[in-house]
């Protein structure tokens, strides 16, 4: 067998592995955007009802109370607190740890299905908010506000759908393939924690009434669950075939 012979079918080889990624990236998007589009249509609902149905009523007073609450009573030292905090879910953050985990688990693990899932659960997340955001037009919470206010809507709160799904994806990939438990059960409490510290930050400055972070929550769980199914929990139908020939 000549070198050119070998270097053919390596060229091949590699032709036909990244067709068969595309195709799956192509599967993987097709199975995602039902989930997606009935997602955003739950979100629109809730963010009607909070809009409307529910404006001016006993529900909404409570609602900004406890971001009345939280104003009363803010500290310099959780000022600063929550300060650090949003940035654990803010834009540049989310994107930079996005990119490095998506690079370095390519090129640790020398496949695409890990980074696939980060990449998707992310972009997904990112749309489905701004999608909302442009439906549901709420104002801010009727306090002080120490961030600047961003030009989306209150309902539902990015930082923390965000905060969802990055450190919830990064714990469902470190449960997948560490080998190490302890990894898996620090992953696993940074996904809780993280969420947990940003929503709270965020209620405290001002940025979003209490039903906004609940929100944001129910995009990044089922979002994330949802990309989990589709991504991670199956094999996609060309590589069952290629494994049964």
């Amino acid at each position: 067998m000549t070198d050119q012979t070998v270097g053919a079918r390596g060229t091949l080889t590699a032709s036909a592995h990244h067709r068969n990624t595309l195709a799956e990236a192509r599967g993987i998007i097709a199975r995602l955007v039902p989930a997606a589009l009935v997602l955003w249509g739950v979100l629109c609902g809730i963010g009607y009802l909070l809009t409307h149905q529910l404006r001016g009523t006993a529900f909404e007073r409570w609602d900004a109370s406890v971001s009345r609450r939280l104003a009363r009573n803010r500290t310099p030292t959780w000022n600063t607190v929550t300060h650090w905090l949003t940035y654990g879910a803010e834009t540049l953050t989310v994107i930079a740890i996005g990119l490095v985990f998506f690079v370095g688990l390519r090129r640790a693990l020398r496949r695409w299905r890990e980074s696939m899932f980060l990449a998707t659960a992310l972009a997904g997340e990112v749309t489905i908010f701004v999608l909302t955001a442009l439906v549901i037009d709420r104002n801010r919470p009727p306090v002080t506000h120490l961030d600047s206010a961003p030009p989306t809507s209150s309902f539902p709160s990015g930082h923390t759908a965000a905060a969802v799904v990055l450190y919830g994806a990064l714990a469902v990939i470190a449960i997948r393939v560490g080998s190490r438990a302890w990894l898996g059960a620090l992953a696993s409490i940074v996904a809780f924690a993280m969420p947990v510290c940003v929503a709270l930050a965020r209620l405290y400055r001002g940025m979003h009434f209490l039903t906004d972070v609940v929100g944001g929550a129910l995009l990044g769980l089922v979002w994330l669950a949802a990309t989990w199914a589709v991504v991670l929990r199956r094999r996609p139908a060309i590589v069952q075939r290629r494994a049964v020939r």
